[in-house]
């Protein structure tokens, strides 16, 4: 995930769950928040999606190793 870093592989795995858990927050947030009337904003929905789409992307490259984009 965080080639240009030069991370060493004992931190790469912490780092991946950090980032995890806070895209995965992010996404939840946004998915799930709603006006007062009931209704979704679209930015929300739009920065949850995004934060969605990089929590799958770094999870199933980098953590689990499944698929290679």
């Amino acid at each position: 995930m965080l080639e240009f870093l030069d991370l060493s592989p004992q931190l790469e795995t912490p780092v991946n769950i950090m980032f995890l858990a806070i895209t995965g927050f992010i996404a939840w947030k946004g998915i799930r928040t709603r006006n007062p009337d009931g209704n979704a904003d679209y930015v929300h929905l739009l920065f949850g999606c995004i934060a969605a789409v990089f929590f799958c992307l770094v999870l199933f490259q980098d953590v689990l190793g499944v698929v290679k984009f």
